[in-house]
């Protein structure tokens, strides 16, 4: 098939006399996925916060259980987008506790000043920034639009690594409940069933503010790190040759990423555990089994 060439000209959205920033908030109303933030939805449009303004997008992934706060900017960014994204953000996270929430940025002009300032940010904030960039071909606008700054995983890292009191406080079974529900403590109960088996020893799930912790009964080291979404449970632990578990765990068409610290994390929804059973009870045996040689 022969493709046919033609000059694209960056415009600038602000500029035009008659593309606004409702403009393109209907455009991603219509088709989230252009963001490039996965399998989203729309649900809620310009939400008004208490004392502070209104909620550009609200976007929601089931399958991850988690929200995105998105504050839209025509042109350059500047301070007062920055603290309206991390605002709304902070609310919203507040008043939904349950999901993960994660603050984006979209704007024209990402300012090497301004991004500097958000990339400091995004250590202690989970956070986006996308560049928007607007072209003219012929009678035709198109948008594309690049993540320039992306730090999502911080929650999980920062909930247990450093020894962080508030992430390692004790809770106890049913504050996990309330949060995603029985059928993911299950979920979790059914991975610490299969660690028990690859073991052969006695261990137990202790509950942690921010995460659930599958170790040896009185013991310290926490073998297997549980994070219970509303649809998923992310299961984590040290592993040699991560890479190469990754390539057999994908193969098999398990959700796995590799963390850092030859880590890696596995997503498990209600069913994976019982169709990739064999799979994940081989690679969980293999990790328990380093983890058992390190501790000698």
């Amino acid at each position: 098939m022969s493709l046919n060439f033609e000059i694209a000209k960056p415009f600038s959205l602000r500029a035009h006399p008659n593309l606004s920033e409702g403009w393109l908030q209907q455009q991603i109303r219509d088709e989230p996925s252009i963001l490039g933030l996965g399998n989203v939805v729309v649900i809620a449009v310009e939400k008004r916060q208490s004392n502070a303004g209104r909620l550009d997008l609200l976007l929601h992934d089931e399958q991850l259980g988690r929200r995105y706060e998105v504050e839209l900017m025509l042109g350059a960014t500047d301070a007062s987008h920055i603290v309206r994204t991390i605002e709304y953000w902070d609310i919203e996270r507040r008043r939904y506790p349950a999901y993960n929430h994660v603050a984006v940025l979209v704007a024209e002009d990402v300012t090497s000043r301004f991004l500097n300032v958000l990339s400091l940010l995004a250590g202690n904030i989970p956070l986006i920034a996308i560049k928007l960039t607007a072209v003219q071909v012929e009678d035709r606008v198109l948008l594309h639009f690049v993540k320039v700054l992306d730090q999502t995983e911080l929650r999980e890292d920062d909930a247990y690594e450093g020894g962080l009191i508030e992430g390692t406080a004790d809770v106890d079974r049913s504050t996990w409940e309330g949060r995603v529900g029985p059928k993911m403590l299950s979920l979790c109960d059914a991975v610490l069933e299969m660690a028990v088996a690859c073991t052969g020893t006695s261990l137990e799930l202790k509950y942690k503010k921010a995460y659930i912790a599958i170790s040896r009964p009185g013991g310290f080291f926490n073998l297997v790190i549980l994070f219970p979404k509303l649809n998923l449970v992310a299961v984590e632990f040290p592993i040699d040759e991560p890479e190469v578990w990754i390539g057999k765990l994908a193969d098999d068409g398990i959700d796995v990423r590799a963390r850092r610290g030859n880590r890696i994390i596995i997503n498990l929804g209600p069913k994976d555990l019982e169709l990739h059973a064999q799979s994940v009870r081989s690679v969980l045996q293999h990790a328990l089994a380093q983890a058992s040689e390190d501790a000698d």
